[in-house]
C-alpha cells in the first residue's frame, strides 16, 4: 500500500477527508512547505456551505498563524472583528471586564480565504465529493497519507472505530447556533434570562461589520418545558427572540441550518480518542478531540494541530515517526486545552449554582471556570476590574483593607481568622505511646508563627486502638499538659488559632509508620480493629470487628472525653474526622459498609453513627467554639461508592446537625480506588458542596500557589484553603506568599522584623529588574 513511503521522500500524496478550517489549513501548510507535495481535499458540501456564524482566534493564536504563513494570516487579519471586553448581563445588571484580546471572524468568511489562499498553492479542492466508507478504503489506498479532518461526527472515526477507540459523552445542556444583525461589537457578551421555565441564556460576539454569533444555551429541564424538543425551527425562533427581545434591539435572529429538520437544538459531543492515528490515517480537529464552543477553542486547535501535523510530515521522518510524534505531542497540547474546555462545560451546566451570586463574584466566577485564567492573570488583564472585585470581597468578609482574598478575615461562631490560609492536617508519625513530643510542638508552633490563619493539627485518635501507627498523637486526659503548652504558645505569640482534628483510624490502624511500609500490618505488637463492616484494608491486614452497639456506646463515650479534653487544652475549633475510610468514613461508604442492620444499606442509614457521634461531641464542645467535619466526597470508585451527588446529601446532613463548615476531601477509602489528580483537583468537589447547600467549605488537594488560593476563595468556591506540603516545605508559605504578591501590610513576629524588611526589598528590586 502507499503508506509505506518515507516521509522524507520528496513528493507526498495526501487526501484531507473535510474542507473545513484545520483541513484547509493543513494543506495550505504542506505546500508551503514542499510545493510538489500532492494534496487533495475533498469535502461533501459546496464551497459556500457553512453551518456556524462565527470563528473566534485570540491574539496568541494569530501570532502562530503569522509565523506560519503570514500571506493567510494577513488574509485573516483583514477581516476581523475585535473586542478587548466581556461583559456579563444578567437580568437588569451588567459588569464589564477588559484586557481580553479576542477577535472574531464569519465562519464562511475564514472557509471563503483558507480555499483561495489554498488554490494559489496548487492544493486540488473537490467539493460535494463522495466520502463513503468505500471511497475513504480506496483513498487510504491511492494515498500516502489520509488526514480526517471530517469534524465532530467523523466518518474516518467510525469506519476504523476499533482503531482509534474513540469516546463520546454527550454533554448535558442544549444549545442552538444562530446569528444576528444587533451589534455585540463592543464585547464578548455573556447574557442571562430569568424566565418562567428558568434560566436560558446567550454566547454572543460580533464577527463582522453586520453579524454576531448568538448561541442559546440552556439546561435538560428549561429545555423540555419550553417544548424546544418538539418546535420546527422557524416556531424555535421566534420564542427566542421573545426571550431575548430587550437585548435584540428589534433584530432578528437567523439560522443556517435549514438544511436540519427540527429546531436544529443539540448537545455538545466530548470527543475523546486514545489513539490519533493507525497505518497512514490520521485524525485532525474535531474528528480526534472536541473543545466546548464556550471557550472559542475548536477551530484555533485543528489549524494548530494542522500546523504540527506538517511539520512532523515534512521534517526526515518515517511516516510512522512523524505520525506517533504528532500524537505523542500535540495529544497532550490539546488535552491541556480540551480539560479546561471540560471545565468550562461544567461551569455551564451547573450555572444555576452560581446565578444567585452578587454579580461582581459571579462574573469572576465566569470569567476563571475554564481554570485558564487565574487571579494574577486577571490582574494582568484588568487591574482595575480585579481590584474592585479585591475590595468587593473585603468589604463582604468583614475587612477593611483591599489585600487579596488569601487576607481577608473569617469568623466561625466566636472565632475569628485573621486570613484564609490553613495549615492541613498532615500525619507526623513522632508520637511516642499515644503522647505527643517535643516535635509536635516545634511542628506546629513554627507553622502558627508562619502566618497562616488557622493550623490544624494531625488527627487525634480517641485511644491507643483507635490509632493508625504506633507513632500517631492520642487526645484525652493524658495527652491535656502537652496540647495546652502548644496551644498557650500559639495564642500567645502568634495571631492563628488551632484545630484538634479528633478520630479513629478504624480499619486502616495497627499499620507501620508511613516510611516503613505505608497501611502494611505492624510485624509484631498488633492491636484489635473495629469497622463498621468486617473487611480488612487490604491483603494481609487484620480483619476488624463489625461493631455491635456495645462497640458503637464506647467509640462514642471515646470520642466525647476526646472533646472534653480539647475543651481543656483551650484548641478554639475542633473537627470531627468521618473521611479516608477512617472508622466514621467506613460507616459512611457503602464500599466499607455492607451491613443489614439500621445502620446500612441507604445512605440516611449509614450516616447514623456518624451524626451520632457529631450530635455527642457537639453537645460536649462549648457552644461559642465552632465544630467543622470532615468527608470524603469522592470515593473514585465509580458507582460502587461515594460520588459527589452524595457529598452534598452527607455534607447537607452534618450542616443540619450543627455543624459550622465541611471540610471536602476525598479519596483513601478503599485500595481499589482510582482517583484522578490534578491541580486543585477537589475544588470543584467544595464548590458543589458550598453552593448548593449554603454552607461554608474548606478544601486541600494539590494548591500550592497563591495565586490558586485567591482563585478560589474570589469565585466562591470554597472559604477558607488548605495547604499541606507546601507547609512541610516552607512553614512560613503565608509571609512568603505575601511578599510573592507585593503585600507589605503582612506582619510578620518581631523578633523577625529584619528578614521582613530585607524580603520586601529583594523582591521589589527584583520587581524592578523584570519590569
Amino acid at each position: 500500500m502507499a503508506f509505506a513511503l518515507q516521509a522524507e521522500e520528496e513528493t507526498m500524496k495526501a487526501a484531507i477527508l473535510g474542507g473545513g478550517p484545520a483541513g484547509l489549513y493543513f494543506a495550505i501548510s504542506m505546500k508551503l512547505r514542499d510545493p510538489s507535495h500532492e494534496v487533495s481535499v475533498f469535502e461533501r458540501n459546496k464551497p459556500d456551505d457553512t453551518f456556524g456564524w462565527g470563528v473566534v482566534l485570540s491574539d496568541e493564536t494569530m501570532s502562530n498563524f503569522e509565523d506560519n504563513d503570514p500571506v493567510s494570516e494577513k488574509m485573516i487579519r483583514d477581516n476581523f472583528a475585535y473586542w478587548d471586553d466581556v461583559k456579563t448581563v444578567r437580568g437588569t445588571e451588567s459588569m464589564t471586564s477588559s484586557g481580553h484580546g479576542f477577535c472574531g471572524i464569519g465562519r464562511k468568511k475564514l472557509l471563503m480565504l483558507l480555499q483561495n489562499r489554498a488554490r494559489e498553492l496548487g492544493v486540488i479542492l473537490e467539493f460535494q465529493a463522495d466520502v463513503s466508507a468505500e471511497r475513504i478504503e480506496e483513498l487510504r489506498a491511492t494515498f500516502d497519507v489520509v488526514v480526517a479532518s471530517d469534524g465532530l461526527n467523523s466518518k474516518t472515526r467510525t469506519l476504523y472505530a476499533e482503531k482509534f477507540e474513540p469516546e463520546i459523552d454527550m454533554r448535558l445542556n442544549h444549545f442552538v447556533w444562530l446569528g444576528t444583525h444587533q451589534k455585540f461589537d463592543d464585547a464578548f457578551t455573556f447574557i442571562f434570562e430569568e424566565t418562567e421555565h428558568g434560566w436560558i441564556w446567550a454566547h454572543a460576539y460580533q464577527f463582522d461589520a453586520d453579524t454576531a454569533t448568538f448561541i442559546i444555551e440552556c439546561g435538560p429541564k428549561v429545555y423540555k418545558a419550553f417544548g424546544f424538543d418538539t418546535l420546527n425551527q422557524e416556531d424555535s425562533i421566534a420564542l427566542c427572540e421573545k426571550i431575548f427581545a430587550r437585548h435584540l434591539g428589534g433584530h432578528a435572529l437567523m439560522t443556517n441550518a435549514n438544511h436540519i429538520r427540527g429546531s436544529a437544538w443539540i448537545q455538545f459531543p466530548r470527543v475523546t480518542c486514545e489513539n490519533w492515528y493507525f497505518d497512514n490515517v490520521v485524525l485532525l480537529g474535531d474528528a480526534s478531540a472536541t473543545a466546548h464552543y464556550s471557550i472559542g477553542s475548536g477551530s484555533k486547535l485543528g489549524m494548530e494541530s494542522a500546523i504540527m501535523l506538517a511539520q512532523e510530515l515534512n521534517c526526515g521522518k518515517s511516516l510512522g515517526d512523524a505520525l506517533q510524534t504528532y500524537q505523542d505531542e500535540r495529544k497532550l497540547q490539546v488535552l491541556r486545552v480540551t480539560s479546561a474546555a471540560r471545565n468550562s462545560t461544567e461551569w455551564f451546566e451547573e450555572v444555576e449554582r452560581y446565578l444567585t451570586l452578587d454579580l461582581m463574584q459571579f462574573t469572576y466566577s465566569l470569567l476563571t471556570r475554564s481554570q485558564r485564567i487565574s487571579h494574577e492573570n486577571l490582574r494582568l488583564r484588568d487591574p482595575a476590574w480585579l481590584a474592585s472585585a479585591e475590595a468587593w470581597f473585603q468589604k463582604r468578609a468583614g475587612g477593611t483593607s483591599s489585600r487579596s482574598p488569601m487576607f481577608a478575615p473569617f469568623k466561625l461562631r466566636n472565632m475569628e481568622l485573621v486570613n484564609r490560609i490553613v495549615v492541613s492536617p498532615m500525619a507526623q508519625y513522632k508520637a511516642q505511646d499515644g503522647m505527643p513530643t517535643d516535635w509536635h510542638f516545634v511542628h506546629y508552633a513554627e507553622r502558627a508563627k508562619g502566618g497562616a490563619g488557622l493550623v490544624f493539627t494531625e488527627m487525634l485518635c480517641v485511644s491507643k486502638d483507635g490509632r493508625i501507627t504506633p507513632g500517631c498523637p492520642c487526645i484525652g486526659v493524658d495527652q491535656v499538659p502537652a496540647w495546652s503548652r502548644l496551644v498557650d504558645f500559639v495564642h500567645a505569640e502568634t495571631p492563628a488559632k488551632i484545630c484538634a482534628q479528633i478520630g479513629h483510624a478504624g480499619r486502616k490502624g495497627s499499620t507501620r509508620l508511613a516510611w516503613d511500609g505505608i497501611d502494611k500490618p505492624l510485624p509484631t505488637g498488633n492491636w484489635d480493629l473495629l469497622s463498621a463492616s468486617a473487611i480488612a484494608l487490604m491483603e494481609g491486614n487484620a480483619e476488624p470487628k463489625a461493631m455491635d452497639r456495645a462497640d458503637m456506646d464506647t467509640v462514642m463515650a471515646q470520642f466525647v472525653d476526646a472533646v472534653k479534653a480539647a475543651a481543656a487544652a483551650n484548641f478554639d475549633m475542633i473537627e470531627m474526622h468521618a473521611a479516608h475510610g477512617y472508622l466514621l468514613a467506613s460507616f459512611i461508604s457503602p464500599v466499607t459498609n455492607k451491613r443489614d442492620d439500621a445502620y446500612g444499606g441507604s445512605l440516611e442509614h449509614r450516616m447514623r453513627f456518624p451524626l451520632e457521634v457529631f450530635h455527642a461531641m457537639r453537645a460536649a464542645w462549648p457552644a461559642e467554639k465552632p465544630m467543622t467535619v470532615r468527608i470524603s466526597a469522592h470515593d473514585w470508585m465509580a458507582d460502587e461508592g461515594v460520588i459527589p451527588e452524595d457529598a452534598v446529601d452527607i455534607a447537607g446532613m452534618f450542616k443540619e446537625a450543627g455543624a459550622d463548615a465541611i471540610n471536602v476531601s476525598s479519596g483513601q477509602t478503599d485500595k481499589k480506588e482510582q482517583p484522578i489528580y490534578g491541580r486543585m483537583f477537589q475544588v470543584p468537589f467544595s464548590d458543589r458542596v458550598r453552593n448548593d447547600i449554603g454552607a461554608p467549605t474548606l478544601v486541600a488537594g494539590n494548591i500550592y500557589e497563591p495565586d490558586h488560593v485567591n482563585s478560589i476563595l474570589m469565585a466562591g468556591r470554597a472559604d477558607l484553603v488548605l495547604l499541606a506540603r507546601p507547609h512541610l516545605s516552607d512553614p512560613y508559605w503565608t509571609l512568603h506568599a505575601a511578599v510573592e504578591l507585593g503585600d507589605t501590610e503582612q506582619a510578620w513576629p518581631a523578633p523577625y522584623e529584619g528578614g521582613r524588611r530585607q524580603a520586601n526589598t529583594l523582591a521589589e528590586r527584583a520587581k524592578a529588574v523584570t519590569t
